[in-house]
């Protein structure tokens, strides 16, 4: 693929542009967290289990993995400015879809509406800010968007709760359409056409082996617990998805323009990043659909209180992602990993120890120290992810990211639902605090959290280079 150029920014809109990149990442964290905390009374509403709502949000997961891929191909064809404008809007129609959704079904549907958007939105704004700005910024700047982008985590929580429980589940979606309307008048505005058109063709066989792949082996393991599929077909399913995921493999090393290049994870950063990211996130991916569940389904806490329970936790990542560059510049990228990926996995596990008796300060403590190094983790992992891609392998990069970041995501929901639902058994959850449910949460979360930590051999593997503390001005620039 040719790089593509940009033509001078004007010094406003680069100021606007991580603003509104981060715009569109609090949009879409304000959405999730807000649904996370809703589901209990979503369940209700259509009259399903909150312990088997987990395909309301993978349905956006898996959509947004299945189509991230084309993000930087359509931005390159039509133009980020256009692309990023729609994406927000078709964003905004599915929020408006969940709104009207009656059953259970309607809402899945809507939900991948609203991953069409998505899959789009966060990438090509990533994708912006890789092409407008210079790689010394990089580190910068994307810690500047994302810290925009977790006041919707610590807002999220919040107002769903006093949403749901004072007004109608309704409001949550609403939510987002005048955050979208200011986000587009804002993008109409300020970003900048790039160059050129897209000249390569898009890899259809590519697109439909990597969706079929990952189509198949989501339903293997929905099929485990919410659709409870007999498992010879279940096995059937995922055979025929890693089949498909190696078929694309093969594909894509003989054809001249992959859907990925697979020659990307030549680069040693980005190969033991992206390993890192999917195992790491495996657990941490999966704390926004069960920590909200615990609180309410477990503990009994109220939609209000457990929403606001949940600020702390979101509060102190703020906070822990401004000491990030500081740690890096300290410590070097692989210590910091290998060192706070236990840390992470040993406070996801930390959860099983709450009971219906832990006092009420002690969990806020849980949540607060989850929520730093979980923090730290993603910034960490982001950036050793991209800081050594090249330019002409800027947009692929960003887009296997941005995919293994939804998959691993996804897959984590989906094995936490499958435990809690094999764990919990014939009890009904919907509306109890049963001994049996609260051991099924405290279960799960020994096995995500032991999970996690295995993430840290990864991390081991990263160069040398990385090992070692950086001086201040280079720790933002590739190595």
């Amino acid at each position: 693929m040719e790089q593509k150029t940009s033509p001078p920014v004007a010094e406003r809109s680069l100021r606007v542009i991580p603003w509104l990149v981060a715009m569109a990442f609090f949009m879409q964290m304000l959405d999730s967290t807000i649904l996370n905390t809703a589901i209990p009374t979503i369940a209700k509403s259509l009259h399903a289990s909150p312990l088997r709502m987990q395909s309301v949000v993978i349905a956006y997961l898996i959509t947004v993995a299945m189509l991230i891929p084309t993000s930087g191909w359509l931005a390159d064809r039509f133009g980020t400015k256009r692309v990023f404008i729609a994406a927000i809007a078709v964003f905004c129609l599915g929020s408006f879809l969940c709104v009207i959704s009656g059953t259970l079904q309607q809402m899945v549907l809507s939900r991948i509406v609203q991953g069409v958007g998505g899959a789009l939105m966060a990438p090509v704004g990533r994708l912006i800010v890789l092409r407008v700005f210079p790689r010394h910024q990089l580190v910068q700047v994307l810690s500047l968007i994302t810290i925009p982008g977790m006041i919707g985590p610590l807002l999220g929580p919040a107002v769903g709760g006093i949403l749901v429980q004072y007004v109608s589940w309704h409001w949550i979606f609403l939510i987002n359409l005048p955050v979208g309307l200011v986000g587009g008048i804002l993008a109409m505005k300020y970003l900048p056409e790039p160059e050129g058109t897209q000249s390569d063709p898009f890899d259809w066989l590519g697109f439909f082996l990597f969706g079929a792949a990952m189509a198949a082996i989501t339903v293997a393991i929905e099929g485990m617990g919410e659709l409870e599929i007999a498992w010879p077909l279940t096995l059937s399913v995922l055979a025929c998805g890693l089949a498909s995921l190696g078929g694309y493999c093969l594909h894509a090393w003989r054809t001249a323009h992959p859907l990925f290049a697979l020659t990307v994870f030549k680069i040693r950063s980005f190969s033991v990043g992206i390993a890192g990211n999917f195992f790491a996130r495996l657990g941490s991916g999966a704390m926004p659909f069960l920590l909200p569940l615990l609180l309410q389904v477990a503990l009994g806490f109220s939609p209000a209180v457990a929403g606001l329970t949940m600020i702390p936790s979101s509060l102190c990542a703020i906070f822990s992602k401004l000491i990030v560059p500081g740690m890096i510049r300290r410590f070097g990228f692989r210590r910091i990993l290998v060192i706070n990926t236990v840390c992470l996995g040993s406070f996801i596990a930390s959860f099983a120890t709450i009971g219906a008796d832990t006092p009420y300060w002690l969990i806020i403590v849980h949540l607060v120290l989850f929520g730093a190094v979980n923090s730290i983790q993603f910034t960490a992992m982001n950036t050793v992810t991209l800081i050594d891609l090249p330019t002409e392998h800027a947009a692929g990069g960003n887009s296997i990211l941005s995919v293994v970041m939804q998959i691993a995501i996804s897959f984590g929901v989906s094995f936490s639902a499958l435990m809690l639902s094999l764990l919990v058994g014939p009890v009904d959850a919907s509306h109890s605090r049963s001994p049996e449910v609260l051991a099924a949460f405290q279960t799960t979360f020994m096995l995500v959290g032991g999970g996690s930590i295995l993430a840290t051999l990864i991390f081991y593997l990263l160069p040398k280079k990385m090992a070692e503390p950086s001086p201040p001005a280079d720790v933002s620039q590739p190595h």
